[in-house]
C-alpha cells in the first residue's frame, strides 16, 4: 500500500493542476477579452500538435537513466510557462505559452502511467488505487479553485496552475522511486528508439482501438473547454461549476476504487463501448441546457465516458502491443485521444459554441457514437482472432 500511496501522491500533484486549468483557465482568457473561437484555438493547438510532440517527448524521455527525471523537467517547464502567462498579454503570446505549458504537463501523465503500471506489477499494488488518488486530487482542485475563483477572480486559475506544476516537479524528485529506464543497459540512440515506436502501428486492431478511444475521449472537447462558460451563462456561480465538475471526477474515483466487479463483467472492449454509450447520453442532454439538478447525475456518467474508456484502453494497449513498446503505445494513445481528436473537436467546437452555444454538444454525441461503432468492430475482430494477452494489475 505504501508504494500505491507514493504513486498516488504524484498523480495527485499532476491533477491538482489540471483540475484548475481545464475548467477555469478558459474563464480567465474570456475575462481578458478573448472570444470563444480564440479560446478554442488556444486550447486546441496543443492538442493538435500533441500527436507529433507527445511521441517525440516519450522517445526523448526513454533516453534518461531514471524514469522520474524527464517528468521532473517537463513539470518545471510547464510551471514556468503558466507563470509567464501573467507577464504577457494578447492572443499570440498566450497561445505560445499555453502550447508550451499544456504540451509539457500533458506528457507527464502517460509517462507516469507506464511507470506506475510497471511498479504495480513488481510491487503487487493496484494501479487503479494510485490513479484514483490522483483523481481525488482533481476533485479537490475543481472544488477549492472554484470557491477561490468565486471570491478572488479567474486570475487564481493561472497562479494555481503554475504552483501545481512546480509542486509536481518537486514531487517527481522527492516522491517517486529511482526506477531505471533500462536495467543495466545504456539506452539506444534517439533514431533507433523513434523507429521502434512505429513498429506496432501496423497492427490493424491497434489502429481500430486508437480510433475508437480517440473518438470517445475526443467527444469531451466542448465539455472541457466550454462547460464552465455555458453553465455560468445559465446562471451558475463559480462554486456551483466547481461542484458539478467535482461530481464527475468523484464518480471517476468511485469507478477506479470500487469498480473491480463491474470492470471484470464488462471486459476491456465492453468498458469502451459503455463509455461511448454514456457519452452519447451525456452530451445529448447537455446540448439541451439541462437544468442543474439534472446535470449532477449526468456528470456521474463521467465514470463511464472517461474512466471506463480510459481503463479499457490501458488493458487493450497492454494486450495488443509488446511490453517494450509500452511507453510509446501509451503516449501515442494519449496523443491521439487527448491530442489530435480532442484538439480538432475543440477547434471546431469553439466555432460551433460561438454560433449555437450548448447545442454544439450534439456534434460531440455524434463523435461518441462513431467511437462506439469502432469499438464494436474491434470486439468482433478480437472474438474471431484473439491477440496474445498480457494482464497488468489494474
Amino acid at each position: 500500500m505504501r508504494a500505491a500511496l507514493r504513486h498516488g501522491l504524484f498523480y495527485c500533484l499532476i491533477y491538482m493542476g489540471t483540475g484548475a486549468t481545464m475548467p477555469y483557465l478558459p474563464v480567465w482568457f474570456k475575462a481578458r477579452g478573448l472570444s470563444a473561437a480564440q479560446i478554442g484555438v488556444i486550447i486546441a493547438v496543443p492538442m493538435l500538435l500533441r500527436v507529433a510532440l507527445g511521441p517525440i517527448l516519450a522517445v526523448w524521455a526513454d533516453g534518461f537513466s531514471l524514469r522520474r527525471t524527464p517528468m521532473m523537467l517537463l513539470a518545471l517547464v510547464a510551471g514556468l510557462a503558466y507563470a509567464a502567462l501573467l507577464a504577457f498579454s494578447g492572443f499570440l503570446p498566450w497561445l505560445i505559452l499555453y502550447l508550451i505549458a499544456a504540451t509539457a504537463i500533458a506528457a507527464v501523465s502517460p509517462l507516469a502511467d507506464v511507470f506506475t503500471l510497471r511498479r504495480a506489477a513488481r510491487d503487487g499494488f493496484s494501479y487503479s488505487i494510485a490513479r484514483g488518488i490522483g483523481s481525488a486530487g482533481y476533485v479537490a482542485a475543481n472544488i477549492l479553485c472554484g470557491l477561490v475563483v468565486a471570491v478572488a477572480g479567474s486570475l487564481v486559475a493561472v497562479v494555481w496552475s503554475a504552483i501545481a506544476a512546480f509542486a509536481c516537479a518537486i514531487g517527481a524528485r522527492v516522491v517517486l522511486p529511482k526506477e531505471r529506464v533500462l536495467d543495466g543497459a545504456a539506452p539506444a540512440g534517439f533514431r533507433t528508439r523513434l523507429s521502434a515506436h512505429r513498429e506496432f502501428l501496423g497492427n490493424t486492431n491497434v489502429a481500430i482501438l486508437l480510433l475508437a478511444v480517440s473518438l470517445i475521449q475526443g467527444s469531451h472537447a466542448i465539455y472541457y473547454a466550454f462547460s464552465a462558460i455555458a453553465w455560468r451563462a445559465q446562471g451558475a456561480s463559480s462554486g456551483l461549476v466547481g461542484a458539478m465538475w467535482g461530481v464527475s471526477v468523484t464518480a471517476e474515483v468511485a469507478f477506479l476504487w470500487f469498480g473491480t466487479g463491474l470492470r471484470s463483467r464488462l471486459g476491456a472492449v465492453g468498458m469502451i463501448v459503455a463509455g461511448g454509450a454514456g457519452a452519447v447520453i451525456r452530451w445529448t442532454a447537455l446540448s439541451l441546457s439541462a437544468p442543474f439538478w439534472l446535470v449532477f447525475p449526468l456528470q456521474a456518467l463521467h465514470a463511464l465516458t472517461f474512466s471506463a474508456t480510459y481503463i479499457g484502453s490501458l488493458l487493450l494497449i497492454a494486450q495488443l502491443t509488446p511490453r517494450d513498446h509500452a511507453s510509446s503505445a501509451q503516449t501515442l494513445l494519449a496523443s491521439l485521444s487527448y491530442g489530435l481528436a480532442t484538439g480538432l473537436a475543440t477547434l471546431a467546437g469553439g466555432a460551433l459554441f460561438q454560433l449555437s452555444g450548448a447545442r454544439a454538444y450534439l456534434a460531440m454525441s455524434l463523435m461518441a457514437l462513431l467511437g462506439v461503432m469502432a469499438a464494436l468492430i474491434l470486439a468482433r475482430r478480437l472474438a474471431t482472432s484473439p491477440e496474445p494477452v498480457h494482464h497488468p494489475q489494474i
